[in-house]
């Protein structure tokens, strides 16, 4: 049984979002996710999904990307991202498909590990953080203590994290975000949201202070599941 994740799938099987407009490593990437995918990918597996799944604006919309999800081999726990507007109740999505969880203020588990989670928010930076970005950083940070509390609760001491945005800002400062994962003694942080050559290098990556950090968007990966090493 392996554990894997891949993040910013951004599929529009259901509504009219090319992603080739981004570069030409986007055209035809839902084709590109599957292959890749079913080469690695076995039933027994977890694919862990850190948000912007689908382009679709309504659940109707997003249902054709979500089935194309689940009708991939493996067990898959989804959180929302920035783009993900489909996402509604989430205690009405885990009645829709049998592969996958969708993943909010809890936590699921995975072998002796306990897979927490929240999407995120961007961190305090010079550039831009409003009043109204202050408030859904710390909406966040609440999401996320309730899911690692709920995991510690539940007497796990080995837990890996998912997050839509980065864990930091662009200059890679310390956070709240990282505070909690060192309080809370997580063992790896995965995470997306950033996209193209100039962007990767704003995501913190490696092991900081214990907590091992890495950025898994779709086209940083190359549009293959990326195999965790900690399990």
């Amino acid at each position: 049984m392996g554990l894997f994740a891949i993040g910013d799938l951004h599929l529009s099987l259901g509504s009219n979002k090319p992603m080739d407009v981004f570069g030409a490593q986007w055209t035809d990437h839902p084709i590109k996710i599957q292959k890749r995918w079913l080469d690695q990918i076995r039933a027994e597996d977890m694919v862990l999904i850190p948000g912007d799944i689908s382009w679709g604006m309504t659940l109707d919309e997003a249902m054709p990307d979500l089935q194309f999800i689940d009708d991939l081999p493996g067990k898959k726990i989804l959180i929302q991202g920035n783009h993900d507007y489909w996402w509604g109740a989430t205690t009405k999505l885990n009645t829709l498909f049998d592969s996958m969880m969708f993943l909010k203020n809890t936590s699921e588990i995975y072998g002796d590990y306990s897979i927490c989670g929240t999407r995120g928010w961007i961190c305090p930076n010079e550039i831009k953080f409003t009043l109204h970005d202050e408030k859904i950083y710390k909406r966040e940070l609440h999401r996320l203590k309730l899911s690692l509390d709920k995991a510690i609760g539940s007497g796990f001491q080995k837990i890996i994290v998912m997050t839509h945005f980065p864990p930091t800002n662009d200059q890679l400062h310390a956070s709240d975000f990282t505070a909690l994962y060192e309080q809370y003694g997580v063992s790896q942080v995965i995470y997306g949201h950033l996209h193209g050559v100039d962007s990767f290098g704003a995501g913190l990556q490696g092991i900081h202070n214990g907590v091992e950090y890495t950025l898994v968007s779709c086209d940083y990966i190359d549009f293959q599941p990326l195999r965790l090493k900690n399990p």
